[in-house]
């Protein structure tokens, strides 16, 4: 008989849901369809990643999520859509390569056509990027603007919009810039949305929606009414925006997932700093789609 000797390194994080990062363990002798080939990118070294679905039903889901950590197949899934496939912006070498230099995960012909898009001069049009955002013309934009510049148009409304029936059916494509200002005005907003939902702290800034009331902190019942988030009849969160708790993520609500996958636990700080950055990332991310305008 087979055994699996434990190995402490192969102990890695993963993206289990929208924001839920737990543990696994790596290894092909212990889990089942573990897609080394693009997971093992995320333990090679440090990467950035974008989740998306090949299909989903409704247009106002967001199946799309930036990630830094390998991912579980159904967390964009919910019953909305298909598994979340996971693109890593870098591809790392195996041992026995000889050339041991990361490699942008990019098609090098559409990686040259992004570039220019994004550094022609631009051609007389109606449209103009807002006032003083974007970049000056002639900035050639490196590997991470560019994934940020995908990540901005996989949130635009106007694409969603456009192309809902076709997002219904197939994986999200995405139209090159058509300006220079477009590009870095949408790859800006993008660069926001990213740094968001990698959870970092500078980006998320003051989440003021205080826990309140009397109790051990296990969670119960969860219910939302008025501005209030209950996780039992005498504590929860005050001061939660509708559109936080009501948020999808591919067929999640993650301000209702995650507390919903702790029934029965107590919510310790950190649980609670946790939750609480959830709400205002949420509240963030629905107005900065708000701010993203291409002409389709």
């Amino acid at each position: 008989r087979d055994f699996i000797v434990f190995t402490a390194k192969r102990v890695v994080p993963i993206l289990y849901r929208p924001f839920d990062i737990r543990s696994t363990y790596f290894d092909r002798n212990f889990l089942w369809r573990w897609r080394e080939e693009a997971m093992s990118q995320y333990v090679s070294g440090s990467n950035l990643g974008i989740l998306v679905s090949k299909a989903h039903r409704d247009s106002k889901f967001a199946h799309v999520l930036a990630t830094a950590e390998m991912s579980e197949a159904i967390l964009l899934s919910g019953t909305t859509g298909s598994n979340a496939m996971n693109l890593p912006l870098y591809l790392y070498p195996d041992e026995q390569d000889l050339d041991q230099t990361r490699r942008v995960n990019f098609d090098s012909k559409i990686h040259e056509a992004i570039i220019a898009a994004a550094t022609s001069p631009s051609k007389p049009s109606k449209w103009r990027a807002p006032q003083g955002e974007g970049e000056g013309t002639g900035k050639v934009p490196d590997e991470v603007a560019i994934f940020d510049y995908i990540y901005g148009v996989l949130h635009c409304p106007a694409y969603r919009e456009t192309y809902k029936e076709f997002l219904k059916i197939d994986f999200p494509r995405v139209p090159y810039p058509p300006s220079p200002e477009v590009f870095w005005d949408v790859s800006a907003k993008g660069s926001a949305l990213r740094k968001l939902h990698l959870m970092e702290d500078s980006a998320i800034g003051n989440a003021p929606y205080k826990f309140t009331g009397d109790g051990d902190s296990v969670v119960g019942k969860v219910k939302f009414e008025g501005s209030r988030v209950s996780i039992n009849l005498t504590q929860g969160f005050d001061g939660v925006p509708d559109i936080a708790w009501n948020f999808y993520i591919g067929g999640y609500q993650p301000a209702q997932k995650w507390l919903k996958d702790r029934k029965g636990r107590a919510l310790q700080f950190e649980d609670i700093k946790h939750y609480q950055k959830i709400v205002k990332i949420l509240s963030e991310t629905d107005r900065i789609m708000k701010t993203i305008e291409m002409p389709f």
